[in-house]
């Protein structure tokens, strides 16, 4: 399937129709965030007790434990990627028009498509492990050291590591471009994997190929999410200062009041991100790969 090339504002572009996404259809695009949500932290909740266990004996879990709790995170997320397809597939139903509701991001595993995005995860994250093994690779041993000896630590509850390995900088400044371009394979190959229909393998070329020819807008896109990150940050921090002072002028109990009155506030913003995340991937996948036909998943939704 063949990729397009876009110019560097579309970087922009995906950002803005990114934030517009849920205008379409709130009830299913937000709904279907809130799903997302719920389930994204259920394989936190499982291990949490695993977690706490080991800070209330104040010892460091053992490798059993600390197994488990890798196998279920690694489990939990394998079977979220249907859920990412069949949020995609919302998106899309939306856009179009279709008639769609929140709980059809489970349409991949009632329609029997959920082994085969599954497929898809594993396989994404060799690809991941690959390249940033590469970079690691290309720079030398020290920061793997470094990061096991950083992990050793947290796990024996003992302070990190106080100086920085050899090559960290440069490992650094390969890891966000590595970061970057990732981020533009998942978005595209995860598209054509959930909407265009393509074969594990087809999908990830068409990622590699696509982010390969789209560079620039990612950067843009990213520049993009930098500066709305700052200006949401200094919103927050001047929310903050006015609840202090309110405290110092009123009283305490009016800044708990607030609080409190802030967390549905702060339950909308969680879902707000995640629809707008996914909307990003969505129309970043469309102006590479998608095309103005309605395609299969999309039709099965509003059947």
């Amino acid at each position: 399937m063949a990729t397009r090339s876009n110019g560097p504002l579309a970087g922009f572009d995906w950002l803005k129709r990114g934030i517009n996404v849920g205008y379409g259809n709130p009830k299913a695009l937000f709904g279907g965030a809130a799903f997302l949500l719920l389930l994204c932290l259920l394989p936190t909740v499982i291990t949490m007790p695993m977690q706490f266990g080991a800070l209330r004996t104040g010892t460091p879990a053992s490798p059993a434990t600390f197994g488990w709790i890798m196998a279920i995170s690694a489990i939990g997320g394998l079977l979220l990627v249907p859920l990412y397809a069949g949020y995609l597939r919302v998106i899309d139903a939306a856009e179009r028009g279709l008639p769609v509701r929140a709980r059809d991001i489970f349409q991949p595993y009632r329609q029997g498509d959920a082994l085969r995005l599954i497929g898809y995860g594993l396989a994404m994250a060799v690809v991941y492990i690959a390249a940033f093994g590469a970079v690691i690779a290309a720079t030398g041993g020290g920061i793997a050291r470094w990061y096991m000896q950083a992990m050793t630590a947290q796990a024996n509850h003992q302070p990190p590591p106080t100086t920085l390995p050899d090559g960290f900088g440069v490992a650094f400044a390969l890891f966000l471009v590595v970061g970057l371009f990732m981020m533009g394979v998942y978005a595209i190959s995860l598209g054509q994997v959930a909407l265009g229909r393509r074969s594990v393998f087809g999908a990830i070329g068409d990622g590699l190929l696509g982010a390969v020819k789209n560079v620039l807008p990612l950067l843009v896109f990213v520049v993009s999410s930098v500066v709305a990150w700052i200006v949401l940050a200094i919103v927050v921090v001047l929310l903050v200062g006015l609840f202090a002072l309110l405290g110092k002028l009123v009283g305490a109990w009016l800044v708990m009041v607030l609080m409190v009155l802030m967390i549905p506030l702060y339950l909308a913003m969680m879902l707000t991100l995640f629809a707008v995340m996914f909307g990003v991937m969505y129309y970043l996948w469309r102006d590479v790969c998608g095309d103005d036909s309605v395609p299969a998943a999309a039709q099965s939704i509003a059947a």
